[in-house]
């Protein structure tokens, strides 16, 4: 897929001043829920009314969604509010019911777009449509996995593309629900800068008291917009009840977050420095993380090696590390100065680590 300036066409098209917002809740519950939340949502920021339909869950038994009934309500609400509405298709039966129902924007979620079958088969049934697409990342932390799905769409002759950044599955544990990888859209950002890019943080965070930080993360990296789960009962949602914040909320958020307008040349300056910045601060964040995995592997080793009374410092390893470290440092055009001065250090921290363990 080329990188393409009419990719951004269709959110260019609402002349918002502020970033896109698609709100609404987890799940279509009743008609009367759909209704209570939309009105809600009337007089906000949110442009897009969200609602799931259809909800794969990870174990069968939960909830998983009231079917094509809740389109009648999300139309109905689309009239009575003027909202533009949006739902999750799966598979060919969804989008046929989806655009008979004349659902504004498509949504394919994380668990479809690990399968190229599926979002193939959603492409077809899609073929030529003028809805607003977007696709979320895979589960998996996967970029050309993610990549591959909107060069899918796009060759189906769909324009009105975006993606969706809900973070990615990680089997260790962390604050958390889905670690968010900043690394990788940020990448895709890097290779495609004109495809929309939406955040939604409800699905990172999985609790709503740290939503605000990471939609201000977003803004910070220079995201197109926003897909917050609402509901006017979180507390009772009927799914993901932890991680969706009410209305008012939403409104209080969008008046706090901090969004960098580009109004001349210094406004240009401050705001590519803050993306950068920003891009900085979540790479360090990583940097911290993987030595502290590093440390936890050395004192593995520091266990092993008193378990068998084996001297802590193996200067024949020590060297083939540096070596192959000051090759791969040249190819990232680091200097040889630069990568003694860092693996010196990771060293020495390895080596006292080893030591406590050696002398506990």
């Amino acid at each position: 897929m080329e990188n393409k300036k009419e990719l951004r066409n269709w959110l260019d098209a609402f002349g918002l001043d502020h970033p896109l917002v698609i709100a609404g809740p987890c799940s279509a519950e009743t008609e009367e829920q759909v209704l209570k939340i939309a009105h809600q949502l009337k007089d906000t920021d949110a442009t897009v009314l969200r609602a799931g339909i259809w909800k794969p869950r990870t174990r069968p038994g939960n909830f998983e969604g009231v079917g094509a009934l809740g389109l009648k309500w999300l139309q109905k609400a689309k009239e009575e509010t003027g909202m533009l509405i949006a739902t999750e298709v799966a598979n060919a039966n969804h989008v046929r019911l989806a655009l008979e129902h004349d659902v504004d924007v498509l949504w394919i979620g994380a668990r479809s777009t690990v399968s190229p079958f599926i979002v193939q088969e959603i492409a077809d049934a899609l073929n030529g449509t003028d809805k607003i697409v977007l696709v979320k990342n895979p589960v998996n932390p996967d970029l050309p996995l993610w990549l591959g799905a909107i060069e899918r769409l796009y060759t189906a002759n769909i324009k009105n593309l975006g993606v969706i950044h809900r973070g990615f599955s990680t089997y260790e544990k962390t604050r958390y629900r889905n670690n968010p990888e900043w690394q990788i859209p940020i990448e895709l950002q890097n290779r495609f800068p004109d495809l929309p890019l939406i955040l939604d943080p409800s699905h990172i965070a999985g609790r709503r008291d740290i939503i605000f930080d990471i939609c201000q993360t977003g803004l910070d990296l220079n995201y197109d917009g926003l897909m917050v789960e609402t509901h006017f009962d979180p507390d009772n949602a009927w799914s993901d009840a932890k991680q969706q914040i009410t209305p008012a909320t939403l409104v209080e958020y969008m008046e706090d977050l901090k969004i960098r307008k580009e109004t001349d040349t210094e406004a240009d300056y401050k705001n590519a420095l803050n993306t950068s910045r920003t891009q900085i601060d979540v790479i360090d964040h990583q940097l911290i993380e993987m030595l502290g995995k590093r440390m936890k592997v050395a004192d593995k080793i520091g266990a092993l090696k008193k378990d068998k009374n084996v001297a802590i410092l193996q200067t024949k390893r020590w060297n083939e590390i540096l070596g192959k470290m000051i090759l791969e440092g040249e190819e990232n055009k680091l200097s040889e100065e630069f990568i003694l001065k860092i693996f010196k250090a990771i060293h020495q921290e390895s080596i006292n680590h080893q030591k406590k363990i050696i002398n506990s």
